[in-house]
């Protein structure tokens, strides 16, 4: 009930003004840097390890705005997915080179896990008749799970994979020509993940960039969403020309240090939140 309570609010909400929204989402994203004292050690033990060279003041400054944007992003969701396309065209702008995304060839969009990330997906399938894959990851909540598989259903053709569908379906759709929106840099454990340095420090990392590139016979084009006062900026970024390579665990960390070249433009709207340092090699210390 309460979570059906809480969307309600959110449909709510995305007929404000947008200044509105954002300085609602400031509030409340100081609120929980305040109250949440679990993530906010989370987010302060990832800047310190990402960010040694910050003092413990400038790091406390980029944790509190970093949960500004998160909560900002999240209820920017209310006007993403309720919202018409003309609302939405007016606030996001799709840039870069969107062009080459019409060639007929297979593509894994790498997708980090910047705070706008669903306005990326939104931005690409609204305004490009392509064919369009994802992962989906289910929420844990039914009630919060529909309302995002819907909301990211909305526009375009779009297919959500699930975790358990496997890696077939996906590589069949890819040799197809559609387009995988692809968000690897996330901890989901040792079984699925090899050890390569983020930051410098050995992280769990999904190698499937590589990997469905190279099953995909795919091209990989970053898609790096920031937001701005007025709304988004989508860049789509040229093909790396060098990926990827017969050396998966060398991909995986150039995907992971090309990351950080672009969390260094906007480092408060990376996804910090995340306990990206939660799986250890064996024998290393706990970090949180």
């Amino acid at each position: 009930m309460g979570s059906q309570l809480g969307l309600w609010v959110l449909r709510g909400l995305a007929y404000l003004p947008l200044s509105v929204l954002r300085a609602s989402g400031a509030g409340l994203g100081l609120l929980l840097f305040v109250l949440v004292a679990e993530r906010r050690h989370v987010v302060l033990t990832n800047l310190r390890i990402c960010f040694p060279t910050l003092s413990p003041r400038e790091r406390a400054a980029l944790a509190r705005q970093s949960f500004v944007h998160f909560a900002q992003a999240w209820l920017d969701r209310s006007w993403l997915w309720h919202r018409s396309a003309a609302c939405i065209r007016s606030r996001v702008q799709l840039m870069g080179d969107v062009a080459s995304l019409s060639q007929a060839q297979a593509t894994v969009l790498f997708a980090p896990h910047f705070v706008g990330l669903d306005v990326g997906w939104t931005a690409l399938t609204l305004n490009l008749p392509l064919h369009f894959t994802t992962i989906f990851t289910p929420q844990s909540n039914a009630a919060v799970d529909a309302w995002v598989a819907q909301g990211r259903q909305r526009f375009g053709d779009v297919r959500l994979f699930s975790r358990e569908d496997g890696v077939k379906p996906i590589v069949s759709a890819l040799r197809q020509d559609a387009l995988l929106y692809l968000l690897p840099d996330m901890n989901f454990g040792a079984n699925e993940s090899i050890f390569v340095p983020f930051y410098g420090e050995l992280a769990a990392t999904v190698p499937s960039l590589s990997r469905f590139a190279k099953l995909g016979r795919a091209r990989v084009m970053p898609v790096i969403t920031r937001m701005t006062a007025s709304g988004y900026e989508v860049v789509v970024h040229s093909a790396w020309t060098d990926f990827p390579t017969d050396d998966v665990a060398a991909d995986t960390a150039t995907m992971n240090l090309r990351l950080q070249g672009f969390i260094a433009s906007m480092p408060a709207q990376y996804f910090w939140v995340h306990k990206r340092f939660k799986t250890r090699p064996p024998g290393a210390a706990e970090l949180y």
